[in-house]
């Protein structure tokens, strides 16, 4: 079950809505990125695969995939790459909390002793706590050479139950990630 909450997370309308979503990142200030034109992936960190069915860990590949090529990186053998990305993911449970005050009554006219007066109204509040997952993906490129992290891009917020659109999601979440990267799209 937390295999398919979190791929929403990845999925960025945080609904994993972008405006929710904490995005930061960090580089290298003196790697040239317009040496590394090609990359692999590393594989999942450790247990990333167990919150994550293989549909979801390509539907994320590919996400990341398609933005390194728009940035003149392409896909290759570990051989032949001289970038690796790594992929992590973690989910946290969390516990939130709301209150609300309803006002009513204010000010009315009504009988009071010792005769006719104004009187009071009253407030209600309801307090709720609620239980939420808050997932994070950190995406974190070496230098395939020097195994030196160069670019670590981390995007973070509230896993989205909802199934639907979850690859446009992803896709959206992969593309303002990476709007971070180094280097722009071409």
């Amino acid at each position: 079950m937390i295999v398919r909450l979190f791929a929403v997370l990845v999925c960025a309308s945080l609904v994993f809505g972008c405006s929710s979503t904490k995005i930061t990142s960090d580089y290298d200030k003196e790697a040239d990125f317009s040496q590394y034109q090609d990359f692999h992936y590393l594989g999942w960190a450790k247990h990333s695969d167990q919150i994550l069915n293989d549909l979801d860990k390509d539907r994320i590949e590919k996400a990341f995939a398609n933005e390194f090529a728009k940035r003149g990186m392409k896909f290759v053998d570990a051989s032949e790459a001289d970038a690796t990305v790594s992929l992590f993911i973690v989910v946290d449970q969390k516990t939130g909390a709301t209150a609300y005050t309803d006002y009513y009554g204010g000010m009315g006219y009504g009988y009071g002793y010792p005769g006719w007066g104004w009187g009071g109204g009253y407030s209600t509040t309801r307090y709720q706590e609620y239980d939420y997952l808050e997932g994070t993906l950190v995406v974190d490129v070496f230098d395939a050479g020097t195994k030196k992290l160069i670019w670590q891009g981390v995007a973070s917020g509230t896993v989205n139950e909802n199934t639907k659109s979850r690859e446009d999601r992803i896709n959206r979440l992969a593309r303002v990630l990476m709007a971070q990267y180094p280097v722009d799209p071409q």
